[in-house]
């Protein structure tokens, strides 16, 4: 394509404006279909299952990694002001406001995004999309919608998890490596960690993060050519759409909690 031609620039807007167009469908279609997917439950259930178990031993061993290196690095800075015991107040707000719902999304797109991507285009390649509606059954209501919802209920339960481990770790390299008073560890972090502007805050970011990943992984997959190097370029494209998207929500969705 050729930039300084109009024809291609015009060609190149309407390509995307379309693209945004399906998106925008599928999107409302998923939501308008969510009453007879969450009436369904046992399908959302093994959804869960498939996405959030088989995520759980990468989010753990990243979360705990994470909070070892947290652990060293925010002792080392607030040595130099002489706080170090503030060390757990610290390691909690990190995770719990950012590092946990960001680095959960990361992951989570890089091992259940493309996983949901290449199962959708792999079915949709296989014919089995078109099966079903020729057996007038919705591939949306029974395929997608499960994966859609299963996806937002895993990312917080998950994101949970890395924060958790990750103030394990934190405490293990901080109390019990380096020295730092156990009980001035917790007692900051219980004093000033608060239930709903930072734990709140960093559950609806989960949530949020939980919608856009697995939506441009089913939307990817749903869109996706029936063929081999069709599937590979939508898993490819889940990872980095993704991934730019949770970065960029992160920012809008801290500048408008942790300001107002």
């Amino acid at each position: 394509m050729s930039w300084w031609k109009p024809a291609d620039v015009g060609y190149a807007v309407r390509t995307q404006l379309a693209d945004m167009g399906h998106a925008a469908r599928l999107f409302a279609r998923l939501l308008a279909l969510s009453g007879d997917g969450l009436r369904r439950f046992g399908l959302v259930r093994d959804q869960m299952h498939f996405l959030g178990n088989y995520s759980l031993a990468i989010i753990t061993v990243s979360g705990l990694f994470v909070g070892f290196v947290l652990g060293l690095q925010g002792y080392y800075t607030l040595q130099r002001y002489g706080s170090s015991e503030a060390l757990g107040l610290l390691v909690a707000l990190g995770l719990v406001r950012e590092l946990g719902p960001v680095i959960t999304a990361l992951l989570f797109a890089g091992r259940a995004g493309t996983a949901l991507t290449a199962e959708i285009g792999l079915m949709k390649a296989g014919e089995q999309l078109s099966a079903m509606e020729m057996m007038a059954v919705d591939p949306v209501r029974r395929i997608l919608v499960p994966r859609f919802w299963a996806g937002i209920f895993c990312m917080p339960l998950l994101a949970a998890v890395f924060s958790a481990v990750g103030i394990m770790g934190g405490w293990v390299v901080g109390v019990q490596l380096i020295g730092v008073d156990e009980g001035a560890f917790w007692s900051q972090m219980q004093g000033g960690v608060d239930v709903w502007k930072d734990v709140g805050n960093g559950v609806v970011k989960s949530m949020v993060f939980g919608v856009t990943v697995t939506f441009i992984a089913l939307l990817q997959g749903f869109e996706a050519k029936p063929t081999p190097e069709g599937v590979s370029r939508a898993t490819t494209r889940t990872v980095v759409v993704a991934s730019l998207a949770v970065l960029a929500l992160d920012f809008v969705l801290t500048a408008m909690m942790f300001s107002i």
